[in-house]
C-alpha cells in the first residue's frame, strides 16, 4: 500500500486555488480512479498519464490507484493536473522520492509520448506559488510566463523523464527565464508600432478631447459623419497613456493568462486596446461560456476598450457594459460556481449621427427623417450613455486640410508628456485617475466658486443632467484643470467640460 502527496494549483478565473493530488495504491485488480469533481478531461488524464508512463521506460503500477484532487467542491477541468498524477503514482509506488515533493508544486499537461505540452493560466499559479513559498514546475513553453512574478522560483521540463531526474537531484532542472522585454511605451514615447497621433489632419476639438481622456482615463464619445477620423483618433488613444505600473501590467497579463488566447511575455507591459466587431454576443464582451473565460471588457483591463458603429450593437449587449464602468469589475455567475474578473478599462466608441450618417453634415445630402434619427440613437440606451464621460462632435475636414503636404499635427510624444505630467499630479494628489474617484474622494478636489457652481447649477438645469452627469462634468474639469497646471478649477475649466456633454 502506497500514498503520495502532489501540490498544484487550479484555475478560477484570475486566481488558482491549491488543489492537493492525493495518490492511493492498494491491492485489487488493476484500475485507475480519479475523483474530486473531475471534468472529463480530467477522467482522461488516466490513459495519458498511463502512456507517458510507459514511454518514459518507468513502471506503471498494476494496482488499483486512485487519485483525489482536493478540495472535492472545486470542478477540476483541463489537463493541468497530468503531471502531477504522474508524479504522485511514481511517488507512492516508490519509484520516486516523496521528500522530492515536498516543496513544489507542479502544473502540466502530458503527451503520451511523455512530453510535457504547456497549459494556460500558469502566472496567477506562479504567483500563488510565490505566496505560498514554493518551487513551481512547469513545462518548458510556459517558463517565460512563470518568470514574470516576482519571487518565484520556477523551474521548466521537456519530458516526464527530465521531470523525474530533476526533482530527484540527478539532473539540475532549467531554470525559468524571461523572454526579453518589446517596448513598452515607457517614458514620452509609444512603443514602435502603435499609431501616431501625428498621422490626424485637423479635428483640433477630438484632439484635445483625446488628450483629456488620457489624462484622466475618462470614457469617450465620437459621433460624426462616415470618414471623418473617429477610428483613426481612437486607435491613437492608446499611444497617449502613461506607461502601466509592473501590478497593473501583472493584473492584466493575468487575464491574458486564463483567457485561452495565450500570452506573449516579451509585450506584457504594454496597454492592451481590444476592438470587438458589432456583431459580438453578451457573453463575447462580458465573459462567461462553460469554463468562465474573461471576455473583451476584461481583456482591455487598465487598457482601452474600443466599440465602433453604437448603436449597431445589440442593446442588451451594450447593457452589460453599465455595471462594470462604475465598478471595475465584472462576475460571470452560473448554477455551481462564480467567477470574477477584473474590468477596470477606458471606453472609447464611435457611432454616425443618423442611419445614413449624414445628418448636420453641410452637404445637406441628409434625408433621414426626425423619427429615423431619433429611432437609430434611441439604440444606445440612455443610462450608458449618461456613464460616458464626453460627447465629442466630428465634422467632415475640408479636402485642403487632408493634402499631403499639410502641416501634421502633434505628435503623439508631445501630447504624452502633458498627459503623463496630468496623470502625476492626480496619482500624488488622490493615488488614482480623476475619472475613478468615488462622490466623496471627488469633493475636496472639486470644489467650485460660488460663482461657477452657479453656473454649473444653471447648466444641470438646462442640459437636464443626472447626479452622475453632474460629477462626471466636474471630475473632467479637475483633468482639464490638471492639464493646465492649474491647483484649482476655474471658470474656463468647467465650461470646456460642460462643452462635452450631449446638447
Amino acid at each position: 500500500m502506497g500514498l503520495a502527496l502532489v501540490h498544484s494549483r487550479a484555475r478560477a478565473g484570475v486566481h488558482a486555488p491549491a488543489v492537493r493530488v492525493e495518490v492511493h495504491l492498494s491491492g485489487g485488480l488493476p484500475r485507475m480512479t480519479i475523483v474530486g469533481l473531475p471534468a472529463a478531461a480530467v477522467r482522461e488524464a488516466s490513459e495519458r498519464v498511463r502512456a507517458a508512463i510507459h514511454c518514459a521506460q518507468l513502471e506503471f503500477p498494476a494496482r488499483r490507484i486512485t487519485v483525489n484532487l482536493a478540495p472535492a467542491d472545486l470542478r477540476k477541468e483541463g489537463g493541468r493536473y497530468d503531471l502531477a498524477i504522474a508524479l504522485g503514482i511514481l511517488a507512492a509506488s516508490g519509484q520516486l522520492p516523496e521528500a522530492a515533493l515536498r516543496d513544489v508544486e507542479v502544473l502540466g499537461e502530458l503527451a503520451l509520448t511523455g512530453e510535457l505540452r504547456p497549459v494556460d493560466g500558469v502566472l496567477p499559479a506562479a504567483l500563488a506559488a510565490a505566496r505560498a513559498g514554493r518551487r513551481l514546475l512547469v513545462p518548458e513553453p510556459n517558463g517565460p510566463e512563470a518568470a514574470l512574478a516576482r519571487g518565484v522560483r520556477a523551474s521548466t521540463a521537456r519530458t516526464l523523464l527530465d521531470a523525474c531526474a530533476g526533482l530527484e537531484g540527478r539532473k539540475a532542472l532549467s531554470p525559468a527565464t524571461p523572454r526579453p522585454a518589446g517596448p513598452t511605451g515607457t517614458g514620452h514615447a509609444a512603443a514602435p508600432g502603435i499609431p501616431d497621433l501625428a498621422d490626424v489632419r485637423g479635428q483640433s476639438q477630438a484632439r484635445r478631447a483625446l488628450e483629456i481622456a488620457a489624462a484622466g482615463a475618462h470614457h469617450l464619445l465620437f459621433v460624426g459623419s462616415p470618414g471623418c477620423g473617429k477610428t483613426m483618433l481612437a486607435s491613437r488613444l492608446v499611444s497617449l497613456l502613461p506607461p502601466a505600473s509592473e501590478e497593473e501590467a501583472l493584473e492584466t497579463a493575468a487575464v491574458a493568462s486564463v483567457s485561452g488566447l495565450g500570452l506573449d511575455p516579451a509585450r506584457w507591459r504594454q496597454r492592451p486596446w481590444r476592438a470587438p466587431h458589432h456583431t459580438a454576443s453578451a457573453v463575447a464582451l462580458a465573459g462567461g461560456g462553460a469554463e468562465a473565460r474573461p471576455g473583451e471588457i476584461s481583456l482591455a483591463h487598465n487598457g482601452v476598450l474600443f466599440l465602433d458603429e453604437l448603436p449597431e450593437w445589440g442593446r442588451h449587449v451594450l447593457d452589460v457594459l453599465r455595471e462594470p464602468l462604475e465598478s471595475g469589475t465584472v462576475s460571470v455567475v452560473r448554477a455551481a460556481r462564480r467567477s470574477e474578473f477584473p474590468a477596470r478599462f477606458q471606453l472609447v466608441a464611435a457611432m454616425n449621427p443618423c442611419p445614413c450618417g449624414w445628418a448636420g453634415d453641410a452637404s445637406a445630402r441628409c434625408h433621414c427623417t426626425t423619427e429615423s434619427i431619433a429611432a437609430y440613437r434611441g439604440r444606445v440606451s440612455g443610462p450608458l450613455l449618461d456613464r460616458i464621460d464626453m460627447h465629442v462632435p466630428m465634422a467632415r475636414l475640408p479636402p485642403a486640410e487632408l493634402r499631403p503636404d499639410a502641416a501634421p499635427g502633434e505628435a503623439s510624444a508631445v501630447v504624452r508628456a502633458r498627459v503623463v505630467a496630468a496623470r502625476d499630479l492626480q496619482l500624488a494628489r488622490a493615488g488614482k485617475p480623476n475619472a475613478r474617484l468615488s462622490d466623496a474622494e471627488a469633493a475636496p478636489h472639486c470644489r467650485l466658486a460660488p460663482r461657477d457652481q452657479a453656473l454649473l447649477e444653471q447648466a444641470v438645469d438646462r442640459l437636464q443632467l443626472s447626479a452622475r452627469a453632474m460629477h462626471r462634468v466636474l471630475r473632467v474639469a479637475r483633468t482639464i484643470a490638471d492639464l493646465s497646471g492649474s491647483t484649482a478649477i476655474a471658470a474656463p475649466h468647467l465650461a470646456e467640460a460642460l462643452g462635452y456633454r450631449p446638447q
